[in-house]
């Protein structure tokens, strides 16, 4: 578990005391410890920017020095990681151009054979100690471009599941109930979003905190998904509904 650099409160974005304490707080967010922060960083400035094969060739050797990898995995040139330690990239997964990963401190997991398209942002970063903050994506399974995935109250997908362009995966709410505080004063809630085996999710769905889809079940486009959904059924619309069952 991180701890807070220099007591500041959960969530600050800053703190006192001028450059250093800043600088120091924005290291302790970026990686462990000073000391595997430029480590990382050195993997990454000396592979990261190496385009083509040549490039994912190199990564898949170096970047064993900064994360988990199961066999190889490939990642193209210019994916962003922080808490690299954290990472855990199946045999024969693949991270597009543009892709960012931050995993503290739960972790993100991507199953073998899974893509992550370019652009897409698997977003753990809790520094609230909440206890169940992570991202876990099982086997063959596809992430679509500029997807966004905020795991502080933890998401988990299973095998085989595909979600389309700019979908949203968002396991975290905002309190506001009190009107006398500021909302940012208030916290957070973070129930978190599971995806169970073979769901599609159409182009810019949303996916609220607290879900759980079913098996085989289809979210249409521009769906916003605020209630569970059954096994094998295609909801839609804003709330999404059931619109129809998929006959087994």
């Amino acid at each position: 578990m991180i701890k807070h650099s220099f007591h500041e409160p959960a969530g600050k974005m800053r703190t006192s005391g001028g450059a250093i304490p800043n600088l120091l707080l924005y290291i302790n967010r970026q990686a462990a410890s000073p000391v595997r922060y430029f480590w990382e960083q050195i993997i990454m400035v000396a592979a990261g920017w190496v385009p083509t094969v040549l490039g994912v060739a190199l990564r898949s050797v170096l970047y064993k020095t900064i994360l988990t990898m199961d066999g190889v995995a490939a990642i193209e040139s210019g994916v962003r990681l922080r808490f690299a330690g954290n990472i855990r990239l199946g045999a024969g997964s693949y991270l597009d151009q543009a892709v960012y990963l931050h995993a503290t401190p739960g972790g993100i997991e991507i199953g073998s054979g899974t893509f992550v398209m370019h652009g897409a942002v698997l977003h753990v970063y809790n520094f609230r100690d909440l206890p169940h903050a992570f991202i876990r994506i099982g086997r063959d399974s596809l992430i679509g471009e500029y997807n966004v995935l905020r795991g502080q109250g933890g998401i988990t997908i299973g095998d085989r599941v595909y979600t389309a362009p700019q979908v949203q995966l968002l396991a975290v709410n905002h309190n506001f109930a009190d009107p006398t505080r500021p909302m940012v004063e208030q916290g957070i809630s973070a129930e978190g979003i599971v995806v169970e085996d073979d769901v599609w999710i159409g182009a810019g769905a949303i996916i609220t905190d607290g879900v759980r889809i079913g098996r085989g079940a289809v979210i249409a486009a521009g769906a916003v998904v605020a209630a569970d959904v059954p096994p094998y059924t295609v909801v839609g619309g804003v709330p999404a509904r059931v619109l129809k069952s998929i006959a087994l």
